[in-house]
Order: C-alpha cells, then sequence, then structure tokens
C-alpha cells in the first residue's frame, strides 16, 4: 500500500504534541504539509518534519492532488469551517476533538462526507488510555456483576486563567468542552446514549470568562454515571469509580501516554509504550477477589492504525462521525439543563 499522503492543520500542543508524533510513529502515512502561522510553530515542524512543506495557506493544501488526509488540529471555533472546505475539496478529514461547536455543524460535515464518500472521523484518542481500556475488559469479564454507578473526574490544579483561546469568550471554549469531550465520549462509547441528563456548570476561578467546573449525570435504566472535571483540585481523587452489586473498581492516577508526549517521548522511543506502572493499578474489591488489577498498556497509535486500515481496506472506523457528534449534543444539552436547572431527556 503507498503511504498516505497527510498534512496537518495548526502546529501548537494540539498537532504538535498530541497528534504528530503518533501519526510519525504509525507506517503508512507521510506528513507532507503543515499548515501554521506563528514563527515558533513553523520552526519547531520544520524541526520536527524537515520534508514537509510549511505553509500558511489553507487553499495550497487544499489544490495540492497528492494530499489525501487532513487534519485539524485547530481552535474549536474553526474546525467546521476547516472540515467543511476541506471535504469540499475532495479530502479525507480527522478533527481533533471535540468534533464540532454545534451538533448541526456536525450533521452537515456528515452528509458532506456520506455524499462524497471521505473519511469523517474525530481524534478521540482517550478511548486507548489504559485504564478505560482496562475497565472495559473489566465489564466484558462481569467481575463486578451489574453495573449500578460509574464515576470519572479529569481534574487539575491552576488556579490561574492562561493566555490561551481555550480561556477566551468564544464559541467552544471552557472544560466542557476541552476535558469534558474526553469523558462524555468514553462514557457514551461504555454504555450508549443515555436517556437523560442534568449539569450544573461553574466559574470558580478569579478572572476566569469560561466555565471551568463542571459535573454531568447521564441517567440509564438502572445506572448513574457521573462526569466531573475542575480546574481547582490540588489533591486529586480517585480518577474512576465503579459500582457493581458484586462489588467495587476503584482508580487514582493518569494514563501515562500524555506526560510522556509532553516530554517528546514517543512510542518509536518506548518498548513498553503506554504501560502503567504497578503503583497506578486499580483495586478491585468484589465478593470474589480483593485485588490490584494490572492495567492493560495504552496505545494512542491504534487510532491512526484504525485510520489507515479504513483508507486501505475499509476496516471499520472506530470513532465515527455520528458517534462523535453525539458527544457535542450531550454538551449542548448540559449547557441547557444547567440554564434550565432541570433534568433533559436525551431525545428530546
Amino acid at each position: 500500500m503507498n503511504a498516505i499522503n497527510t498534512a496537518i492543520l495548526g502546529y501548537g500542543s494540539g498537532g504538535r504534541i498530541y497528534n504528530a508524533p503518533v501519526i510519525a510513529s504509525v507506517p503508512g502515512f507521510s506528513i507532507r504539509s503543515i499548515m501554521t502561522s506563528s514563527k515558533g510553530n513553523r520552526d519547531a515542524a520544520k524541526n520536527d518534519f524537515p520534508e514537509a512543506r510549511i505553509l500558511s495557506d489553507f487553499s495550497e493544501i487544499l489544490e495540492d492532488p497528492d494530499i489525501e488526509l487532513l487534519i485539524i488540529t485547530l481552535p474549536n471555533h474553526l474546525h467546521y469551517q476547516y472540515a467543511k472546505e476541506a471535504l469540499l475539496a475532495g479530502k479525507n478529514v480527522v478533527v481533533e476533538k471535540p468534533f464540532t461547536v454545534k451538533t448541526e455543524e456536525a450533521d452537515e460535515l456528515i452528509q458532506l462526507a456520506t455524499a462524497n464518500n471521505l473519511v469523517l472521523s474525530v481524534h478521540h484518542n482517550r478511548r486507548w488510555d489504559s485504564d478505560i481500556l482496562t475497565i472495559q475488559q473489566l465489564l466484558e469479564q462481569d467481575r463486578l456483576g451489574k453495573l449500578m454507578e460509574f464515576e470519572a473526574h479529569f481534574d487539575r490544579f491552576r488556579n490561574y486563567v492562561k493566555d490561551s483561546w481555550k480561556e477566551e469568550e468564544i464559541p467552544g471554549s471552557g472544560i466542557l468542552y476541552d476535558l469534558g469531550s474526553h469523558l462524555i465520549d468514553q462514557a457514551l462509547m461504555l454504555f450508549g446514549e443515555p436517556r437523560e441528563i442534568f449539569a450544573n456548570l461553574h466559574i470558580q476561578r478569579e478572572d476566569s470568562k469560561v466555565t471551568d467546573n463542571f459535573e454531568l449525570l447521564l441517567f440509564y435504566p438502572q445506572l448513574k454515571v457521573t462526569l466531573k472535571a475542575g480546574m481547582l483540585v490540588k489533591e486529586p481523587g480517585p480518577r474512576y469509580k465503579l459500582f457493581g452489586r458484586k462489588g467495587n473498581y476503584t482508580k487514582y492516577g493518569m494514563d501515562v501516554q500524555e506526560e510522556a508526549l509532553k516530554k517528546g517521548i514517543t512510542p518509536q522511543d518506548l518498548s513498553h509504550w503506554g504501560k502503567e506502572p504497578e503503583g497506578l493499578w486499580g483495586l478491585l474489591n468484589t465478593e470474589e477477589e480483593y485485588r490490584k488489577i494490572e492495567s492493560l498498556a495504552g496505545d494512542y497509535r491504534r487510532f491512526y492504525i484504525n485510520v489507515r486500515d479504513h483508507i486501505w481496506s475499509g476496516t471499520p472506523l472506530a470513532v465515527t462521525a455520528p458517534e462523535a457528534r453525539n458527544v457535542i449534543k450531550v454538551i449542548e444539552l448540559a449547557q441547557q439543563s444547567h440554564d434550565q436547572k432541570r433534568i433533559l431527556s436525551f431525545n428530546r
């Protein structure tokens, strides 16, 4: 198979840290062009990919007949615009999470991709975190019995406001779109569409203009899912807590891949990529067993391996655009639930 000629749009942290080194670690991709405007990002792109064209004009990428796949890692409010232009130009597209700001934008992109027989997926890479893979296996093995409660946290401590578009009052900013989209996608992957939704959204930090704390409840038949994130959590508690009729599973600590990527370590550098140390393994406490469960190895490469195989041979996409669209629907309903101070039906 010929390598998939790929262009990356944006080379801030999303492109430079979370996408480019992972793509470069997967055989079958050739990063041919990178679009970025700031001098620092241009220098970084040239250093990382000396053979790629570093561009500032989107039209040059759209008009390049050799480019097959565009990876969009621009600010959230630009996802729809650039994805639409790419699809209209006949390019396959991967959009960094969150997919879009509005569900109607996602619907239009899905229709465009379907009508033109193009690939459209969203980079929900945290489906391949070690902890969520381990939880998925425990549920498949019925180790907890019927699950009654699932609680997930994505907490940080940063009591000041950064100079970043994520902290500005623009569409798609704030913690619900940022960290919340990861938690929501994981919940929908595990449990499907909820029946009802309730949310509390807050601004807790001085000078913050965007939501920086939320609690989101997803209600299923006999299952309550609690998703929480905040920026003032100095001493983090459990990352996941699961309560089943046979017992519980409790997991502390973050998947190790993000920290490695931030340090410039790539999957090519480690034979044990994504493997958690024993100190981060979760505790299973049931009627039958009380022990730490070795975490499955996480691997963000699996997202791009799947995209490659889908383009090459039609392997079903692991992250479909309609699934990513439902993440945006949950975010919109969460905002409405907070504003109206009531529980809302998912299928309203």
